[in-house]
């Protein structure tokens, strides 16, 4: 199946879902130790291996972190190729003072929020669809 690449088409229906929990991006040297099933994802870096969990998680394995993030998915199955998608999102996220972390994968788009701005995020996400 192939992604959306109309930037309107995208806009307009991307659906914003709000993932339960909370979320921290972390330092990982070793991954061995760590059930990949228990991850969102990692990313191997020069310097060391990112790894986004839920909160929890990394408190067990006593991962360190100082972000933690809500987890939004935006819905529509968007094309790796797709242009403009990212830009307009956070810059209406950024005009009202919200940071995101973006993971893009294959089917969807991810943003990553501080806790505190869950809501306003979401609102700015939906006005899209308005």
């Amino acid at each position: 199946m192939v992604g959306e690449k109309n930037l309107d088409i995208l806009l307009k229906t991307m659906k914003p879902k709000l993932n339960e929990g909370e979320y921290v991006f972390c330092e990982a040297h070793d991954i061995a130790k760590i059930n990949l099933g228990d991850i969102v994802m990692f990313f191997k870096e020069e310097e060391s291996i990112t790894i986004i969990a839920k909160k929890e998680i990394a408190d067990s394995l006593k991962l360190d972190y100082s972000y933690v993030a809500s987890w939004i998915t935006l819905t529509i199955h968007s094309s790796l190729e797709a242009v403009g998608l990212t830009a307009a999102f956070s810059r209406a996220l950024s005009e009202i003072g919200i940071s995101c972390n973006v993971v893009a994968a294959y089917y969807h788009d991810h943003i990553f929020v501080d806790v505190k701005d869950t809501d306003k995020a979401m609102a700015v996400l939906n006005a899209f669809s308005q």
